[in-house]
């Protein structure tokens, strides 16, 4: 099971709209097929696994860390190719939040005759489904805000300069934190500040391109930016508010782009409301890459679950812009708490990881 974990794990923000699952199909103590979910999500790890292992499947033991599926969807059930495989047994990681299965899958296979262990290293494989299970329960993408500051919370001084507060490997570290997610944020006033591409520049990181979201509630985004130049290879997507303007929506759906229009709010557009279009378009796992504001809104409407922070050893003082713009916390009750789950140097800078507590 943690070689089928290790597998998922690979798989991680690249197989949207389904999670990354990782099958190890072992025979006479020994693998005879493996798999992890492919990018777009088909075809799923356990056929592919059980194609790799041919006729020595039957009889074997198949590690799988996501229940297999017992529906039809733009796949055949998963379930019915173990069943036609002629499997022993099937052991189970974590049983799939989506209402289809949720233990119907189970039932399948030992109404079959197959011996099914559940919740083996249930707790190892959860990170690799948490993206797909929050948007199932949730309505809404697992959330990560990046944040890449100075020690006292600093993304930028009072005239703007931000690039680069931290040094190079905290920039690559965050490229490869882009290409385990399937899409990156950002705000508008990031965009029209830095023109920025949100892509994961580090070659052979991934096979397809991460999905670029700008929530610009009224379409300020230039259509000669890097992220409008470029929809035709990376997708970008806008989340924009009711009643903009029709000649800019035309033109950057010419150009390649997804609009999606959202309710407003007093800070932009409506982010409950922004999050949901993600996720019914697919979206399982959602980078946030700020600004100030963006960062802001996400914490005050309660929709970070987790933060990975870079701080670069350097001071800036007051005056220079927040990472998280004022957001309404009058006590400390009132504001969101994270543990700690890893601290780790990244060159001069560090790089905290944090989980929301709930």
């Amino acid at each position: 099971m943690r070689a089928a974990i290790a597998l998922a794990r690979r798989g991680v923000g690249s197989t949207a709209p389904n999670p990354s699952v990782g099958c190890v199909v072992v025979k006479a103590g020994r693998v005879v097929g493996r798999a992890v979910t492919a990018p777009g999500g088909r075809p799923h790890a356990e056929p592919a696994a059980l194609a790799m292992a041919g006729e020595a499947a039957r009889g074997a033991t198949v590690y799988v860390t996501l229940e297999p599926c017992c529906h039809w969807g733009r796949t055949p059930p998963c379930t019915d190719a173990l069943i036609a495989a002629g499997v022993a047994r099937v052991a189970i990681a974590a049983r799939d939040p989506d209402p289809r299965v949720d233990g119907e899958g189970i039932s399948r296979l030992r109404a079959a005759g197959i011996a099914v262990t559940e919740r083996l290293l249930a707790k190892e494989a959860a990170e690799t489904i948490a993206g797909f299970a929050t948007r199932v329960r949730f309505g809404r993408p697992l959330v990560t805000l990046k944040l890449a500051s100075t020690l006292d919370g600093r993304i930028a001084t009072h005239a703007g300069e931000s690039q680069w507060i931290t040094g190079e490997s905290a920039r690559k570290a965050a490229h490869g934190l882009r290409g385990r997610n399937d899409a990156v944020m950002v705000g508008v006033g990031t965009v029209l500040a830095d023109d920025p591409d949100l892509t994961c520049r580090i070659p052979g990181f991934r096979s397809t391109p991460n999905v670029r979201v700008v929530a610009d509630s009224h379409l300020r985004t230039s259509l000669t930016s890097r992220l409008v130049s470029t929809a035709a290879r990376a997708p970008v997507w806008f989340l924009h508010r009711e009643g903009a303007d029709p000649d800019r929506r035309r033109a950057l759906s010419e150009a390649g782009a997804r609009l999606f229009e959202v309710p407003g709010s007093t800070a932009g557009v409506n982010l409950v409301a922004g999050l949901t279009a993600l996720a019914q378009a697919g979206i399982n796992r959602l980078m946030v890459e700020g600004g100030g504001q963006l960062a802001a809104a996400l914490l005050r409407a309660d929709l970070v679950d987790r933060i990975a922070w870079f701080h670069a050893p350097a001071v800036m003082g007051a005056d220079g812009w927040p990472a998280a713009q004022a957001f309404g916390v009058e006590t400390l009750a009132a504001m969101p708490r994270f543990e700690r789950q890893s601290a780790v140097p990244v060159g001069a800078d560090m790089l905290t990881y944090l989980r929301r507590i709930a």
